[in-house]
């Protein structure tokens, strides 16, 4: 059985080191009149408190204050990242390399167009490539989050449905979809319409039938679904919406377990945004960065962003003079450096490597299921893709803790927690991507880890309970941390023993 390892250390504010006579930079004489800064910093801007010095620490001082800090969080670099719905894969650094090449960096989005022909050609080329892989018509490559793209998804079938005559009133939303897919409707002008889901996760067609009427604009679905099952009537469930004169958007977080095996442009979907930050292995959390692409059908290509790429005989391109587009939707063209990294990987691993990736995310997410079946209660019984999801049942009734509990308690055996509580649809969820990255040792020692608190659980549930015990702080009250943030850290006597 695995042992908790921990990652404990305390590290103050830069602010709060000791203060000593040494200097941490030693600036130029200065050959201009000396001002006080409170003469020329207005009132609104000058700190009250006793932090308006900055901290004098050296130049070894400060990497170690910085290093120390980031080992506080626990990484991708650092360990395996199970966020289900996330996609925490690896990033290579080769995509980093590339990224930071002088040809992408030194350029600016306002340079004439004949000065950025490689930047152009690059985001021409990445939109054919995820054309092919998606099976699309169309594709705007501007969006720079999930959340965007699907926005401009539904703005597109939007605009479509004005042009003849009537935008409708309602989207249709399973209840297993992503959470932003309602929110990004109501934005979109729409309202949304629940659909309910079966018991094993799929998408209700007799609940669809019922709700698809012609004042629904369209459906908004996501496969794989948030339990990570493909959905197998995705074919009948374009058929219902499109008798109805409506469109079918799909969100396309959950690629990763598509890619190089099926396209959801064969399969009757009209619109998709992918995440390039999760399938095609570019940083992400922490808000940013990110890129979310947004493809469709012929019919709806007329309405896509501004500019877009066009390729011509003096070279490429970009085209304003689209009076249908629904406009301009990010600054510049999205984020570039996300877009060189994808290229990167794409190129990097072709199109058997792209493939191969999906089958070992699908591959580990399975073998982790199979290893956790005795131990856990699976939520569904069709099969995993990319990612497992167990519910608690049993876990409060037999061993006295709850999914929180569990997620907690992997922190002090070197493990990012799991996504908890979501999809809502299961009660307790914990929900495990390992994506293709984690070898079959880092996916045994998951395994033994989360066995181990499930024995721990039983011989010690307040062990578990009160977890984690091996990091700088312990459990907090979230509620109140989430209301009322305190990111002051002071070092006081007890600190200091600590």
């Amino acid at each position: 059985m695995n042992k908790p390892t921990g990652y404990f250390h305390e590290e103050p504010l830069s602010f709060d080191y000791p203060q000593t006579e040494s200097e941490g930079i030693k600036l130029p004489t200065l050959d201009v009149p000396e001002i006080e800064l409170e003469h020329i910093l207005p009132e609104a801007l000058r700190r009250k408190d006793q932090l308006h010095t900055l901290p004098q620490l050296s130049e070894f001082e400060t990497i170690r204050h910085f290093t120390r800090l980031s080992k506080k969080n626990l990484s991708i670099d650092s360990g395996m990242y199970p966020l289900g719905s996330c996609t925490m894969k690896y990033n290579p650094r080769m995509n980093e390399k590339v990224a930071r090449m002088e040809g992408f960096t030194m350029t600016h989005p306002w340079m004439d167009e004949d000065l950025v022909q490689g930047n152009l050609e690059l985001l021409y080329m990445l939109e054919q490539y995820l054309l092919e892989v998606t099976g699309f018509d169309a594709v705007t490559l501007q969006s720079v989050a999930g959340a965007q793209g699907e926005f401009v998804g539904i703005l597109l079938i939007r605009s479509y449905l004005e042009a003849q005559g009537d935008p409708r009133k309602y989207i249709l939303v399973p209840d297993s979809a992503h959470g932003t897919n309602p929110i990004s409707a109501v934005i979109a002008g729409y309202d949304v319409k629940e659909i309910q889901s079966l018991a094993n996760g799929l998408v209700d067609l007799e609940s669809l039938e019922n709700a698809m009427t012609e004042e629904v604009a369209g459906l908004m679905i996501t496969n794989p679904n948030t339990l990570g099952t493909f959905e197998t009537n995705i074919q009948q469930i374009a058929d219902i919406v499109h008798a109805k004169g409506g469109f079918v958007y799909c969100d396309g977080a959950n690629m990763n377990a598509q890619v190089g095996i099926t396209r959801p442009g064969d399969y009757g979907m009209d619109v998709l945004h992918m995440n390039l930050h999760k399938t095609f292995s570019t940083p992400h959390g922490g808000g940013g960065p990110g890129a979310g692409p947004c493809f469709c059908v012929k019919k709806l290509e007329p309405y896509l962003p501004i500019p877009r790429v066009r390729k011509n005989g003096h070279g490429y391109s970009l085209d304003w003079n689209v009076s249908t587009s629904i406009g301009k939707i990010s600054a510049f063209y999205g984020n570039f450096g996300i877009l060189v990294r994808a290229l990167a990987y794409t190129l990097a691993l072709g199109a058997d490597g792209l493939k191969e990736m999906t089958q070992i995310a699908v591959l580990n997410a399975n073998y982790i299921r199979k290893k956790l079946e005795n131990d856990l209660q699976i939520a569904t019984e069709l099969p995993t893709l990319h990612e497992v999801v167990f519910s608690d049942k049993g876990l409060s009734v037999q061993k006295g803790i709850s999914t929180m509990d569990l997620a907690k308690r992997l922190i002090d055996y070197g493990f990012h927690p799991p996504t908890v509580y979501f999809p809502l649809i299961v009660h307790g969820a914990l929900m495990i991507e390992p994506t293709e990255s984690e070898p079959k040792a880092e996916l045994d020692r998951f395994v033994s880890a989360v066995q181990s608190i499930l024995k721990e659980a039983e011989e010690n549930p307040e062990l578990v309970k009160t977890a984690p015990h091996l990091t700088p702080r312990s459990r907090l009250d979230e509620t109140t941390a989430a209301r009322k943030p305190n990111l002051r850290w002071k070092l006081s006597p007890e600190n200091q023993e600590s």
